[in-house]
């Protein structure tokens, strides 16, 4: 047997491993073609074992590499970078650097030659404001949202319902909590209305589920622009811009190779940037700008063309260099070998967690959306229950995870409408919650939601993830059943 099997020696604590190793691998024999991600754990990420650390919180951050960072260090330490808003040999020398970084992006998501622009960001968040605060949201261009979309798509229907913008949400499926294609395609067709936005994830931050890209092609023939989330999809899957083709793309690069934090970029095709009407101008954004001659909006300033033109104030230049580096990292380990393991992975956690009872025979676990790996990226929500079917509260379980060095995530995840749909919270109940109370008494409001504030443990996999660690998570859990029995 390969990888698992080497890592640190064995104690009293692992019986049934070795066991459980072989019968995975019999399972998913294909686990055993990423063997070299195995080297790679050692090597590259060796402080997991060191510290004695099981990192399960992938869709909340990336690992990176000890070669990324002595790579970018080399990099500063062996030349001059300046601010590039100028032409002096330091800043010439920056502005290379983020350039080939831009290219380098739009080659590493297989961008059609001369399609698609990178504009930089503080993160995928900030490249969503960016859209919904220049989008021509209007009467006769809606926006319509997805009820799992993660919140910084959710905080678009502020910038749309500003400018009398209709704003609709497609349901999710009860169970799998996928988005309804159904309802997806009767939403679509607008007769002669011009314009729209459609913002959905490609993959759910909250369930792990995997929406289907061709609704990109779809939404575009009825004449929508496209946002594709891919914050939680493109760590693990290959994204093709050129087979899909959506408008906007938003990315965070810590997600995909752990370092820089504060860089992400929207990737957007050239003619959809151009339909955007920056709100503002700042720094590093003009061509020229005029106190003197200004007499009312837009009347004394013209934006630089392309994405400098979003990029306000001064970039992280010392930063946007370790981009380029993370993603020639991910290129050499293969994003198709991390694919696999992840999946692997993923599919015999769902099975443990399923399988795993009280010795009355009650289940001891409950996983929300798929239980199969069909459709689904590697992450994993679920909840413990007590004997009587009840749900133990998930603050209590990740502290004594905490306890344990195991990384998980408790809380709701950024996501209301699938935390919503999980927990079968219904609409008069959440109406209700809002109602006569202002964001000034957050604390009556805290009183009003609490009993409907469900949470749920998560669960995910990443670059350097193995077996051991979906292993010891679930031999953790099964070791609280004397907890809560009662």
């Amino acid at each position: 047997m390969t990888g698992d099997l080497a890592q640190g020696a064995w104690s009293s604590g692992d019986e049934g491993y070795r066991d459980d190793y072989g019968a995975f691998l019999e399972r998913y024999p294909e686990y055993r073609e990423t063997a070299h991600l195995d080297e790679l754990r050692r090597r590259e990420y060796g402080r997991l074992d060191a510290c004695g650390q099981v990192y399960l919180d992938y869709t909340g951050g990336g690992l990176y590499a000890v070669s990324q960072i002595e790579e970018h260090m080399r990099l500063l330490g062996s030349g001059i970078f300046g601010n590039p808003h100028s032409s002096s040999p330091a800043s010439a020398a920056a502005t290379e650097l983020v350039e080939r970084a831009r290219e380098h992006v739009l080659r590493y998501f297989r961008a059609p030659a001369g399609e698609y622009a990178v504009v930089f960001t503080q993160n995928a968040t900030a490249a969503i404001k960016l859209v919904a605060e220049s989008y021509p949201f209007g009467p006769q261009a809606p926006l319509l949202l997805t009820a799992d979309n993660h919140n910084s798509i959710n905080g678009m229907r502020e910038y749309a319902a500003a400018q009398d913008a209709e704003v609709r949400y497609l349901p999710l499926t009860e169970g799998e909590e996928r988005i309804d294609a159904a309802a997806l395609m009767a939403a679509l067709p607008r007769g002669g209305t011009a314009g729209g936005l459609f913002a959905f994830p490609a993959q759910s931050n909250f369930t792990g589920v995997q929406h289907d890209l061709a609704w990109i092609g779809s939404a575009q023939r009825e004449g929508w622009d496209v946002l594709l989330d891919a914050a939680a999809y493109a760590p693990t899957n290959v994204l093709d811009l050129g087979a899909w083709q959506p408008d906007f793309v938003a990315i965070s690069f810590y997600k995909i190779f752990g370092y820089p934090t504060g860089i992400g970029c929207l990737i957007a095709r050239k003619e959809a940037l151009r339909k955007l009407v920056r709100p503002w101008y700042a720094g590093g954004t003009v061509a020229f700008a005029s106190v003197q001659a200004f007499h009312g909006p837009r009347t004394a300033h013209y934006l630089l063309p392309g994405p400098t033109g979003f990029e306000d104030g001064t970039l992280n230049y010392l930063g946007i260099p370790a981009v380029e580096i993370g993603l020639r990292h991910i290129e050499q380990v293969g994003i198709d070998a991390i694919h696999t393991r992840v999946r692997c992975l993923t599919g015999w956690l769902l099975t443990a967690l399923c399988a795993l009872r009280y010795r009355g025979g009650q289940p001891l676990a409950h996983v929300y959306g798929p239980v199969e790996t069909a459709g689904r990226g590697g992450t994993v929500l679920f909840n413990l229950l007590d004997p009587a079917g009840w749900v133990v509260e998930p603050g209590l379980v990740q502290r004594q995870a905490d306890r344990m060095g195991i990384s998980l995530r408790s809380g709701c995840h950024c996501n209301p409408g699938a935390r919503e749909a999980a927990f079968g919270m219904q609409p008069p109940d959440l109406t209700a919650c809002f109602a006569g109370v202002t964001g000034e008494d957050l604390g009556a409001f805290m009183d009003a939601v609490a009993d409907k504030m469900d949470g749920a443990l998560r669960a995910s996999f990443g670059i350097a993830s193995n077996f051991r660690d979906a292993w010891q998570l679930v031999r953790f859990l099964d070791r609280l059943q004397d907890d809560y029995a009662g």
